[in-house]
């Protein structure tokens, strides 16, 4: 990854320059990456008492 893409992708997420001080580059891709997932549409969302069984 570059320089310019790794800026971008901060950007997309709403990171600013100054949080870059406290965030790892792995946590700025994991961030972009759940980002990419919130449209996904699941089959099955987990109630309180699948949780209770679990």
């Amino acid at each position: 990854m570059t320089t310019p893409l790794f800026l971008l992708r901060c950007v997309q997420v709403g990171i600013s320059i100054n949080d870059l001080q406290y965030l790892t580059i792995g946590l700025v891709e994991d961030m972009f990456t759940e980002q990419g997932n919130d449209d996904f549409k699941y089959q099955y969302t987990a109630t309180q008492e699948d949780f209770d069984q679990f």
